[in-house]
């Protein structure tokens, strides 16, 4: 027998789906789900359906945009088009946003190599990455991947494919501790892992 009712009990398990989420998490947000007034729930449920409509993939970056057309900062004629700075997720742009000197572009990976989790180079953004430095004038690509084992290998397959190329390739500095996500980092550490990035 379910410990709570079924309505209740689906809930908690599609909260349970979220990242982080674990079983008594879930339930405070089914419980508190029915707290909400009906233009409360009505607002939710909008929002919910909102992101999966009206946010897109960039063509370029793919990072997200509220379009099918580019993203702001791909749009931007103020961004330094030949700086790209590579991530594995496109909330690591917003993250990387803050550190308001970098003046660059972005290219979203989605994701880093793990071998583990059948994560392979043709799951994830490498050949379009190349193929934006073959056809733009790219003098530098910053790979600022999580410094994890699957971002150290990422960033290392990143700097043998981008080798034939007229290129210069760096990596943020370790200003971000060692098995940390670049989401968690604060604007100083991050600052500083950008101007001590080292180049391969």
């Amino acid at each position: 027998m379910a410990e709570y009712i079924a309505p209740i009990q689906r809930l908690i398990e599609e909260f349970r789906r979220l990242p982080g989420v674990g079983a008594k998490t879930a339930a405070r947000y089914a419980f508190a789900t029915l707290e909400l007034t009906d233009e409360q729930t009505a607002r939710f449920a909008d929002a919910i359906t909102a992101i999966k409509r009206d946010v897109h993939r960039c063509p370029i970056c793919f990072s997200l945009s509220v379009s099918c057309e580019m993203c702001e900062i791909c749009a931007s004629e103020d961004r330094d088009t030949s700086v790209i700075c590579v991530v594995e997720d496109a909330k690591d742009v917003m993250v990387m946003e803050r550190v308001r000197g970098y003046k660059g572009v972005y290219h979203v990976l989605g994701g880093a190599l793990s071998p583990i989790d059948n994560i392979t180079a043709q799951d994830l953004t490498f050949a379009e990455l190349v193929d934006r430095v073959k056809s733009t004038e790219v003098r530098e690509v910053i790979i600022a991947t999580n410094p994890t084992p699957g971002g150290d290998t990422t960033a290392a397959y990143l700097a043998r494919i981008l080798e034939p190329y007229e290129v210069r390739v760096s990596r943020l500095a370790y200003g971000i501790p060692v098995g940390g996500d670049i989401e968690y980092a604060d604007e100083v550490t991050l600052s500083r892992a950008m101007e001590g990035r080292r180049f391969f």
